[in-house]
């Protein structure tokens, strides 16, 4: 590589800046410089990815669907102060069901919030299995068309070991 310019080979020819990699211009004759913010200004020479990749006729979050998580609180709780767990695990929840379901308005449901506070402020459950339903806005003046319902799901027996995340079918 050339000392003056790093980051053309100098057997390379680059048209966006015309440089061989000797740090001017053969045209112009005018020094180049190859900073960061010169390279943004001029569009950095290729396309970018999202323009080179081909549009989607339909994305995955405009669909209708239920989907089963199990959700370690206390990871998301550590080193959060006493009094302010029980709301902070049910503000951990809503930025969960945000990031899986990709829908801002987030509801969570009376018997979750029940179950959350059941032991207290302080000591919140461990681990909680909720189920997530992405369902369509009914409202007219509502700004988003699909909203996310969370609800504590049943346990099984076994408890919390080998169970991942589980799409429901149709249950209406």
């Amino acid at each position: 590589m050339c000392e003056t310019c790093p980051l053309i080979y100098p057997t390379v020819w680059d048209e966006t800046t015309n440089c061989l990699g000797l740090g001017f211009c053969f045209i112009t004759t005018t020094p180049i410089s190859h900073s960061k913010t010169e390279r943004k200004k001029s569009g950095g020479g290729g396309e970018s990815r999202a323009a080179m990749a081909p549009k989607k006729e339909s994305t995955r979050k405009d669909d209708v669907v239920t989907r089963e998580y199990t959700i370690n609180l206390h990871k998301r709780l550590h080193g959060c102060t006493f009094k302010k767990m029980a709301p902070k695990a049910v503000k951990e929840i809503r930025k969960f069901a945000q990031k899986a379901m990709g829908t801002t308005d987030v509801r969570v449901d009376v018997k979750l919030n029940k179950h959350i506070w059941s032991r207290g402020i302080r000591n919140v459950p461990t681990r909680v299995r909720i189920r997530i339903s992405r369902k369509r806005n009914d409202d007219e003046d509502a700004k988003e068309e699909l909203y996310s319902y969370v609800t504590v799901a049943e346990l099984p027996p076994e408890g919390f070991s080998n169970l991942g995340t589980k799409v429901i079918e149709d249950e209406d």
